[in-house]
């Protein structure tokens, strides 16, 4: 090992496949374009990693702001029309940037877009998973941005952070970076607070975290708050996320090399089943379900199935078979999972034992509202 290594560090730094988010501060130099000359240095060190048999998917931001500084505008605009033109426009340069840098090593990119109901739907879902995965036997570095051409308010996923989380899951990466224009995590926002210090190592989804963390800047959507939950998310697969400076010379190769650079979350524990992940990773269930405490302390404690009886209110429009979400008596979610019955019928039934379905529906489907197979803590 290096100087500066340690053991910890180097563990999680013999990941074979990694995913690599890039912000659009550093993409584009705080909004003056697409920075060149980094991403060619970003591209050195991925390539290196390359040559190491490491696979590596690129989650990269920077095609709405690359779209602002072609068309000349300074402020980031709300209309999600004109997002979807800058995005348009922009990405075009991004791709164009990649795609030589890499060719550069020999090495093949391809652009995978995706969009919140890509990964809503099990069956997309797979499909981009197995689309993915071939990239990566076949030796290309995917190149996933979020499809903002075409999102809306109701399909946006929100921010790269969130994308590049969920993007672990379908890959079952080992290791995210997460590239950002700050040396990691700190206890303060270092631009505000000298005496602000980098927390180099806390577990994944720590909810003593969340208060520590800043807003966003002006070119992108994610701030600290979305790298928090993007490391909470890529912990469901078991992948580590370390948050690094972009900035800093050869970060991805000294992080390869079991540096103690950035911040590390570990996750907390072993990866969820793929197929409990996707739920996991519904970012908009359908509906809600307000658990008793009961409820509550059966899900937590021994991973049973939930029954209507546990139910005590039923919000939202959804069919059977759907995601909805599971909150506790405080509003707070502990679960979701795939429901049994519609909103109409588990509005009937909630609070009332299994035996009594039959009797108030005229039939039933199944004795658990949500089958324990189903359902995921999170």
């Amino acid at each position: 090992m290096t100087p500066g290594t340690n053991p910890e560090r180097a563990r999680f730094a013999a990941a074979r496949r990694w995913v690599v988010k890039i912000g659009s501060a550093l993409l584009t130099n705080d909004g003056r374009g697409v920075d060149r000359q980094a991403i060619e240095g970003w591209v050195r060190q991925m390539a290196g990693l390359h040559r190491r048999s490491i696979e590596i998917v690129l989650v990269s931001s920077g095609a709405v702001a690359e779209g602002m500084t072609r068309l000349g505008w300074t402020r980031r605009p709300h209309e999600v029309h004109k997002l979807q033109a800058a995005a348009a426009v922009g990405q075009m340069g991004l791709v164009q940037v990649y795609e030589q840098a890499f060719q550069g090593y020999g090495t093949h990119t391809a652009q995978i877009l995706l969009t919140r109901e890509d990964l809503a739907s099990r069956e997309r879902y797979l499909n981009a998973r197995t689309t993915l995965c071939t990239l990566l036997r076949l030796g290309v570095v995917p190149i996933v941005n979020e499809n903002d051409t075409v999102a809306t308010d109701e399909i946006r996923l929100g921010d790269n952070d969130t994308l590049a989380g969920l993007v672990c899951n379908l890959v079952e990466a080992e290791l995210l970076v997460i590239l950002t224009d700050q040396e990691g995590f700190f206890s303060a926002d270092p631009r505000l607070d000298s005496g602000a210090e980098l927390i180099t190592l806390a577990e994944a989804g720590d909810v003593a975290l969340e208060g520590l963390a800043g807003g966003s800047g002006a070119f992108g959507r994610g701030g600290m708050q979305t790298k928090l939950a993007a490391a909470k998310l890529a912990a469901r697969s078991g992948t580590a996320t370390i948050i690094a400076s972009g900035r800093t010379p050869d970060v991805l190769g000294r992080v390869a090399g079991g540096d103690s650079i950035g911040t590390l979350f570990k996750p907390p524990q072993p990866p969820l089943a793929a197929r409990k992940q996707w739920l996991a990773g519904q970012l908009r269930p359908r509906g809600i379900l307000t658990l008793d405490a009961g409820a509550v302390e059966v899900l937590r404690r021994s991973g049973r199935s939930l029954l209507a009886v546990g139910v005590s209110a039923v919000a939202g429009t959804f069919r059977r078979g759907e995601v909805v979400s599971c909150v506790g008596p405080d509003g707070r979610e502990v679960a979701r999972g795939l429901v049994n019955y519609d909103a109409a019928e588990t509005d009937r039934i909630k609070g009332q034992p299994s035996d009594r379905i039959e009797g108030i529906l005229g039939y039933v489907d199944e004795p658990e509202l949500i089958h324990r197979d189903n359902l995921v803590l999170v």
